[in-house]
């Protein structure tokens, strides 16, 4: 398919991601050296109180914001693709509302402190999201098809009954039980160990390479429905399939971090105007532009 800036090669699709790549690179690196209490890279060879912050402090919260800024970018150029709507991104259409959710009910219902050693949060937050997607298409069916505009209203909708089902849940639960969901709530890059990041990034890698294969399909669905069926493309069954990896995607870092809007919406946009509309190109290019964008908003104040 010809994107903007001429048909995709091998070549130039190697060489616009090993810049990108280049760019997240020097971007966690500034990131780890940057910090008020004014410690920087060379203090790693001196250990110490310095070292330690770096170590300890900075780099696994550089770490997770680049995973977390991946996974939402990868997703929401998927829901603009799908929906053909570049307004969809999983924070408006309710996604990160229903992962939030799974997530808050299963803390509150005490299931993550019975069973620690599960992943009980994240499989809340998949189910919540999973949910969520398959409403938003049951609503916005129209003569039998699904419509993309009336599902950012009822995205909006949801995720303000979202929101009054949990507060109406924090009345209800002792405080204690919620210790520490009130800023997760809010959405931030918390502390985290290299182990529970690095479960995170695996699941992101998996799932933005699953989307980037389906890159052709997602050009042709982009296109419209009638275009993709007379060309090949089962559409529904590839819009479950890749629907169904974005939510899984999103409810993975919703999960650590809370839900963290305006990334799934501005980033593909941005990835967009780099790369052209070749989601072969896109989807990847969407990931590590907000790996980028969310490590450099997220460099540590230590």
């Amino acid at each position: 398919m010809t994107g903007a800036r001429g048909p995709l090669t091998a070549g130039r699709l190697a060489g616009a991601l090993a810049l990108l790549t280049l760019a997240l690179a020097v971007t966690l690196i500034l990131g780890a050296a940057i910090g008020s209490s004014g410690a920087g890279l060379g203090d790693l060879f001196r250990g110490g109180e310095a070292a330690t912050t770096i170590l300890r402090l900075r780099v696994p919260r550089l770490l997770l914001a680049a995973v977390t800024g991946a996974a939402l970018g990868a997703a929401g150029a998927v829901f603009q693709g799908v929906l053909r709507n570049p307004l969809a991104d999983p924070y408006i259409l309710g996604v990160s509302g229903g992962a939030a959710l799974g997530a808050f009910a299963a803390t509150a219902a005490g299931l993550t402190a019975a069973l620690p050693l599960l992943p009980i949060r994240a499989t809340a937050a998949f189910a919540g999201a999973v949910l969520t997607v398959a409403f938003l298409f049951a609503l916005s069916r129209v003569g039998g098809r699904v419509a993309s505009y009336p599902m950012l209203l009822i995205g909006v909708v949801t995720n303000t009954v979202y929101l009054a089902v949990i507060l109406f849940i924090q009345t209800l639960v002792e405080l204690t039980r919620l210790h520490g969901l009130r800023i997760w709530m809010i959405g931030s890059v918390p502390l985290e160990s290299f182990g529970t990041i690095a479960g995170v990034a695996v699941v992101t890698v998996v799932g933005i390479v699953a989307l980037a294969l389906h890159g052709r399909d997602l050009n042709l669905l982009s296109a419209g429905e009638e275009a993709a069926r007379s060309l090949g493309v089962g559409v529904a069954r590839t819009r479950a399939r890749v629907v169904a990896v974005a939510s899984l995607l999103t409810a993975a870092v919703v999960a650590v971090t809370g839900p963290i809007g305006f990334v799934g919406l501005i980033v593909p946009h941005v990835a967009r105007l780099l790369s052209g509309p070749d989601h072969r190109l896109l989807v990847p290019a969407a990931a590590l532009c907000g790996a980028i964008f969310l490590a450099a908003a997220g460099t540590s104040r230590r």
